[in-house]
């Protein structure tokens, strides 16, 4: 009976075993970079449609100082947009919330103050606490406002 030593022997060869011990891990890599790209791409097109809508900040700058108890000056400084700068309101809030007094700088024509030119000043005057809040807006040719200064004197 050799030939049955051949037939046992064929069937071993032949026999597949099943082997399913690596199915589960790959499968599992295989769905955690597919919600890793997808997760990349919906982030991306988030971030980058956001990009869109911010706009650039214009560089101008103001300064206020309280030489004395019943002066604040303010004096524009210009800066690298000063060339796009329309105009500045300048506003000081006594502290205690009172209505702040305001004064412009910019287009005459508009009804400022007075011509906006870098290093032009103005004085407020008045009974300052020494807590008193000056915000300066500037407006530009492009239509955006921006505040150039928010401090406390």
């Amino acid at each position: 009976m050799p030939t049955a030593g051949i037939h046992h022997r064929c069937m071993e060869i032949m026999k597949f075993t099943k082997n399913e011990d690596a199915v589960s891990p790959v499968i599992g890599v295989i769905l955690m970079v597919a919600i890793t790209v997808i997760l990349a791409a919906v982030i991306a097109a988030f971030v980058f449609g956001m990009a869109g809508n911010i706009s650039k900040t214009k560089v101008v700058a103001g300064t206020a100082q309280q030489p004395s108890a019943n002066q604040i000056v303010v004096t524009y400084q210009g800066g690298q947009d000063a060339s796009t700068c329309t105009g500045v309101v300048w506003s000081v809030t006594v502290e205690g919330g009172a209505t702040p007094t305001k004064f412009t700088m910019g287009d005459v024509s508009s009804g400022a103050s007075t011509p906006l030119t870098v290093g032009t000043g103005h004085t407020f005057t008045g009974t300052f606490s020494g807590k008193d809040h000056v915000v300066a807006t500037a407006h530009f040719s492009d239509g955006s406002d921006q505040v150039i200064l928010d401090n406390t004197l």
